[in-house]
């Protein structure tokens, strides 16, 4: 019997039907069920062939189970160690090196000193930084946000300068990019699982959190299918087995804004009926390809073409 257990936290809708879906399927030799853990052994395996994982990006205990359960052959959805090292400023640096369109951006050192630091930490850091060239890059207005994500938690609009030094004084340890604001005509949300699988969403961010998918948007098939090219290619080379990628459409141009959500939204009463059903189908029909691919022992995780490409390159030297 091959096992899909799903890890999650608050969330009820999306997880309860997705177990369902997969059960209500018959596959010979497959379930689903939630994960219960009440030991974790190090090099001892999971009973689970695939890991549907939710939550743990907020709990760390979570994220050492996975990468145990990973190392033993246990299939998790998404790569716990890429997921580890991953975080939205590198996104933004390798689209810049994969023809995707992104904000300009730039990173900042946190405001005040990381605990256990002190200024010799700090000393190949130049002081103060090359602000004019940095304001001139970016422009204004601007968004200022945490570089490895969090949602939309110590999120700033800048007008300028002085907005900035004021915002960027409140952040703390907070370690946060400086991007330009890309004033858009049109705004999409993109599931992409399995890599192949995409839906785009019509998204209205500037809406209320329950109204976002009450948008009108109505692409081209041609713009429809320039944007899943740009969301594939960005899942190609992240290894991501599930995730959204945002879409901003400046003068007809998709700029990628937003494509390290790994566990994104899929509430039933956020996303709407429609976009549900689609999730759930697709991430039960996907986990099942995962259970009934797994191979005991072996390395059953998803990795992308950046660690791929990086690894062949050592092999060859």
């Amino acid at each position: 019997m091959k096992k899909i257990g799903v890890l999650f936290g608050k969330e009820r809708t999306f997880p309860q039907a997705f177990i369902e879906r997969v059960n209500s399927k018959n596959v010979e030799g497959i379930t689903a069920e939630h994960v219960r853990i009440d030991k974790v052994m190090q090099g001892v395996g999971t009973e689970y062939a695939v890991i549907f994982d939710r939550i743990s990006q907020d709990v760390p205990f979570y994220r050492a189970y996975l990468k145990n359960a990973a190392l033993c052959g246990t299939a998790v959805i998404n790569n716990p160690f890429w997921w580890s090292a991953d975080e939205k400023f590198f996104n933004n640096c390798l689209a810049t090196k994969i023809d995707v369109p992104v904000p300009k951006t730039v990173i900042l050192p946190s405001r005040d000193m990381p605990a256990d630091t002190s200024e010799q930490s700090f000393g190949n850091l130049a002081y103060p930084l090359d602000w004019k060239n940095i304001f001139d890059y970016v422009g204004f207005p601007a968004y200022m946000k945490p570089f490895a994500g969090g949602g939309w938690k110590n999120v700033y609009k800048l007008n300028d300068a002085q907005d900035f030094f004021d915002k960027h004084a409140e952040t703390g340890e907070l370690v946060m990019m400086l991007q330009e604001e890309i004033i858009f005509e049109e705004y999409y949300r993109c599931y992409c699982i399995g890599g192949k699988y995409v839906r785009i969403m019509p998204y209205e961010p500037r809406n209320p959190h329950h109204l976002r998918y009450a948008a009108s948007f109505t692409p081209t098939a041609e713009k429809l299918q320039e944007m899943e090219e740009i969301v594939l290619r960005i899942n190609k080379y992240l290894g991501y087995d599930f995730n959204t990628v945002e879409l901003a459409l400046r003068d007809g141009v998709p700029f990628a804004i937003d494509f390290c959500n790994p566990a994104p939204d899929a509430d039933r009463n956020s996303v709407g009926e429609e976009n549900f059903a689609w999730v759930v189908e697709t991430a039960a029909n996907y986990a099942i390809e995962k259970a009934l691919a797994h191979e005991d022992g072996k390395d059953n995780l998803t990795w992308g073409e950046y660690i791929r490409k990086s690894a062949a390159k050592e092999i060859l030297y």
